[in-house]
């Protein structure tokens, strides 16, 4: 019996967002590398973490992961 083709693993948004072991997607945020003199302490410290998905983004880019 032929069995139906699977989704292949999109790979570019497999190398922006990370899933952690709880379920939730993180992802790095944009803006941090270079040109930061202009901003402040407090933007460019924010930028550090790790920003998390929401879950209507989270439920609509499971399946490419």
């Amino acid at each position: 019996m032929a069995k139906g083709a699977k989704q292949k693993t999109h790979s570019a948004t497999c190398k922006v967002l990370k899933q952690r072991p709880n379920g939730t997607i993180s992802y790095k945020k944009s803006g941090g590398n270079h040109k930061t003199a202009k901003d402040s302490s407090k933007a460019i410290r924010q930028r550090r973490k790790q920003g998390t998905l929401s879950k209507g983004d989270y439920s609509r880019l499971k399946s490419v992961i």
